[in-house]
């Protein structure tokens, strides 16, 4: 007879202190990757393998230390696999598994439902993968309908390419063939215009936004990502008398 429980015997047990003891999924998910910059580490792989380096580059408060043993922990989770790009890179990059791909709709309902807090706060710095993922949660398929377009992105020295069509986004690094329309800027610049309403001209005249192509597309794009209203703030109550 076959023991069902025989596959899953191989697979090391987490260490007691970061387990919930609880047999709910959503615990269990935790158990995975609730420690600190776990998620904001496999947010920056959801576009592609990054070097060590990179990692650390957009994620400027973690150290080296602690970048070090997450990707451990999630590889050894079987998220994160490491690998060795061809020649002429030859280099060692990070990338997620094809589960650990899977995980991108908790990274946009955590986004969706977040962006409502009252304490939000648009204007801290982001990555190029969290700038890139906010569209990919906040496009309204309704201002996209009828939208078919190619955008590309350079954000620093990173290309990005962009498909709209049938009121979805999907966006690759990389450049792959033309686009009608190349933003290139800082995320939080381009992040600017799109969420804090900042004029597209106003960034231009900055310097710090530069556009491409068709003007007219730039000014629609940037109009298909509202954020949603804010949840109303609870009410705090008053202290306890002595």
């Amino acid at each position: 007879m076959t023991d069902s429980g025989a596959g899953r015997s191989a697979v090391p047990p987490l260490p007691r202190q970061r387990r919930y003891e609880d047999a709910c999924a959503a615990a269990h998910a935790l158990d995975l990757v609730g420690d600190r910059w776990a998620l904001l580490v496999m947010r920056e792989l959801l576009f592609g393998p990054r070097r060590f380096r990179d990692l650390r580059a957009s994620l400027p408060g973690i150290s080296a230390n602690i970048l070090t043993q997450r990707l451990e922990e999630l590889q050894a989770a079987g998220i994160v696999q490491r690998r060795t790009l061809p020649p002429p890179a030859s280099s060692q990059v990070y990338a997620l598994t094809e589960w650990g791909q899977e995980s991108e709709p908790i990274f946009q309902a955590l986004g969706r439902w977040a962006a409502r807090s009252p304490r939000h706060d648009p204007r801290l710095p982001l990555s190029a993968a969290s700038f890139l993922m906010s569209l990919r949660t906040m496009l309204d398929p309704a201002r996209a309908a009828g939208l078919r377009a190619r955008i590309g992105f350079l954000l620093g020295e990173e290309p990005y390419l962009a498909r709209l069509a049938g009121g979805r986004i999907a966006i690759a690094a990389g450049s792959a063939g033309p686009a009608e329309l190349v933003l290139s800027g800082a995320p939080a610049v381009l992040a600017a215009a799109i969420y804090g309403g900042v004029p597209l001209a106003a960034l231009e005249g900055e310097g710090t936004l530069r556009i491409e192509g068709d003007r007219a597309l730039a000014e629609r794009f940037v109009t298909l990502f509202p954020l949603p209203p804010k949840a109303p703030p609870a009410a705090i109550p008053p202290p306890a008398s002595a």
